[in-house]
């Protein structure tokens, strides 16, 4: 304690946290970046965001963390705040709601040839385009582009720890699964400056678990349909012909305000289900039509209605003559 203590003074005298860890102005701080999947907490469809518990993975250089462990009873590490020391501005660019950086500061684990280990915990709303057609078996390609926000690439410059998201504490969502997660590094010169800037995004490839759906809107929403089927079976003498097809209208607006409810409010893309159920509302319309037809000519009767001329000229006179009868 007593060494680590010496450490520390000799340390942080004079030490400043708001200049870059290099020798030289012109030297380029290398960040190694990597990223932990803990859980996929949500996907919005509505607001189109995601929301994930993540853990950001930073590795750097400082010239000016030094020592030689033999000096300090072979002390090799420490664990100082993060605020005491100077970080890589490092955000989520395509942040949708909350904070674009980390909140939660966490220590950093300072070893002796200058580098730290910087790995602070953060739960992340992530913008992302959802594409719905077809909903509930789609897929989704949500993306996490993280970068520095002041420095560009001559000041510090990204690497990546690994090609893919670490996702060996991740624990499984009940609703999505995640099929794919790699990292690209990217630079990129934006309107507003004149230097580069570089990024690394990672794209998430993630598939919709649909047995929830499928059990509670599907498979209802197919056997509400085959009712309409039904009213052509009932006799003209039960009065309940137009009742059935109503309550099953109704049944499939329902359901449709259920889908409304849950999927994005664009006119980009319509989603097959909710196709499927415009058609089939359309033709429960037409079968209420016809219903209707069929009951009115059923009830008629010759006291209360006459059959008119042209009606007993054609099936009378013209159809039988086309069918040789007499």
């Amino acid at each position: 304690a007593h060494a680590e203590e010496r450490l520390l003074k000799k340390l942080f005298s004079g030490y400043n946290k708001w200049s870059r860890p290099v020798a030289n102005i012109s030297d380029v701080v290398l960040v190694r970046f990597g990223l932990s999947i803990a859980q996929l907490i949500d996907v919005d469809e509505k607001n189109q965001m995601m929301t994930t518990n993540v853990w950001v993975k930073q590795e750097w250089h400082d010239y000016k963390l030094r020592w030689d462990p033999q000096e300090y009873e072979n002390v090799t590490s420490i664990r100082i705040p993060s605020e005491l020391i100077w970080r890589p501005d490092i955000v989520l660019y395509n942040n949708a709601d909350g904070d674009f950086a980390v909140t939660h500061l966490t220590k950093a684990h300072l070893f002796y040839d200058g580098r730290i280990k910087w790995m602070p915990p953060a739960i992340y709303k992530s913008s992302c385009s959802i594409d719905v057609t077809f909903f509930p078996f789609d897929q989704q390609n949500c993306k996490m582009k993280f970068g520095s926000w002041t420095y560009d690439k001559a000041k510090i410059d990204l690497v990546s720890m690994h090609s893919h998201v670490d996702q060996l504490d991740y624990w499984e969502s009940g609703e999505w699964v995640i099929i794919n997660a790699v990292g690209n590094y990217n630079s990129k010169k934006y309107e507003c400056c004149t230097e580069i800037y570089p990024d690394i995004t990672y794209s998430f490839i993630i598939r919709r678990l649909p047995l929830f759906y499928t059990i509670n809107l599907i498979i209802p929403c197919l056997l509400i349909s085959c009712l309409t089927v039904l009213v052509f079976y009932l006799p003209s003498e039960c009065g309940e012909k137009i009742t059935l097809c109503i309550s099953v209208l109704l049944s499939l607006t329902v359901f449709l305000l259920l889908i409304t409810e849950i999927i994005p409010s664009t006119s980009l893309v319509i989603p097959l289900i909710g196709e499927y159920l415009l058609f089939t509302m359309i033709f429960v319309t037409l079968s209420i039509i016809i219903t209707v037809f069929v009951l009115n000519v059923h009830h008629r009767s010759p006291r209360t209605h006459t059959m008119p001329d042209w009606v007993r000229r054609i099936f009378l006179d013209i159809v039988p003559r086309l069918l040789f009868m007499k």
